[in-house]
């Protein structure tokens, strides 16, 4: 009797999860509806983003004419990989969602493409009108890359065998300029270089099939930078910061592609298309400009 409650209680959240799982199901052909809805959700959605980022970076300094700036050489070029991770995951997603409409696959890769390119564009000319920065032709040219590595693979492979990923930890940096670098973790999140990691994430049996591994482990790369209090190389404070200069640093870890996991349930699924953004904490072995050596049990 007990399990027959158990089951008529639990029988409407089945109800749900069935529900929620037939609508993300993806459209076999072209749903005009869901195709109209994904349009005005992503113009939604990009122009609250605007308006987010506006907030957190551009709201506290004045604005300039649109002028532009030559800013390769700031941060060690950790922003520019935060750009090319940008522009991949704004346009992979925006494609996946005209999958699911039924756009077909070539019009998902392109609109989707154009998206991505468009918001991080977006940015760029707000970054233009802005007396504190400038619109960056190193900004662009990394967001034109990491289009790039999403199409390029869709059309040579038909399946994203490399994935941009980032993590992130607190540093003590953003402690000395927390107007630029953030005052809470939300905040350094975005603006806090030295905690950045961005990774690119391969799965091995893309690359080899027969491989003896599971086949949702990925090998990764990553790349992140310390010892960063402004964008150039000034103003380090070598009694409170740990770091006396700037360096880089290069990681190998192990990680794993959820999209890789089967499962029927088109939830799951939509919900590790986007946690695939972010890499799994993994052991990782480190090595920086100074030619030092160093692992990491667990690293993020």
């Amino acid at each position: 009797m007990r399990c027959v409650f158990t089951v008529l209680l639990l029988m409407p959240f089945w109800g749900f999860s069935q529900s929620v799982n037939d609508f993300l199901t993806p459209a076999d052909s072209l749903d005009t509806a869901r195709r109209n809805g994904v349009a005005i959700g992503l113009g939604v959605a990009s122009g609250a983003t605007l308006a987010g980022l506006h907030q957190l970076w551009y709201a506290d300094y004045p604005k300039s004419s649109f002028h532009l700036v030559n800013d390769n050489a700031q941060w060690l070029q950790v922003d520019k990989a935060g750009h090319v991770f940008g522009s991949y995951h704004l346009s992979r997603l925006s494609s996946e969602m005209l999958g699911w409409a039924g756009v077909g696959r070539r019009d998902r890769i392109l609109f989707g493409t154009l998206t991505g390119l468009g918001l991080m564009t977006a940015v760029e000319v707000m970054d233009g009108h802005s007396a504190q920065w400038g619109a960056s032709w190193g900004d662009m040219l990394a967001n034109v890359g990491g289009a790039a590595l999403f199409v390029s693979q869709e059309l040579l492979w038909k399946e994203q065998r490399i994935v941009p990923k980032f993590s992130f930890h607190t540093t003590p940096y953003a402690g000395a300029r927390p107007e630029v670098l953030g005052e809470s973790v939300a905040q350094q999140v975005f603006k806090d270089y030295n905690g950045q990691t961005y990774w690119l994430s391969a799965n091995v049996r893309s690359f080899w099939k027969d491989a003896p591994v599971p086949g949702w482990l990925n090998l990764s790369v990553g790349y992140g930078a310390e010892g960063m209090i402004t964008g150039d190389d000034e103003f380090v404070n070598t009694i409170f910061l740990p770091e006396q200069s700037r360096i880089r640093q290069y990681y190998l870890s192990l990680d794993i592609n959820l999209t890789r996991i089967e499962t029927q349930s088109h939830l799951l699924k939509t919900l590790f298309s986007i946690i695939n953004t972010i890499k799994i904490p993994a052991p990782a072995l480190e090595f920086n400009s100074r030619g030092v050596v160093r692992g990491h049990l667990i690293y993020f």
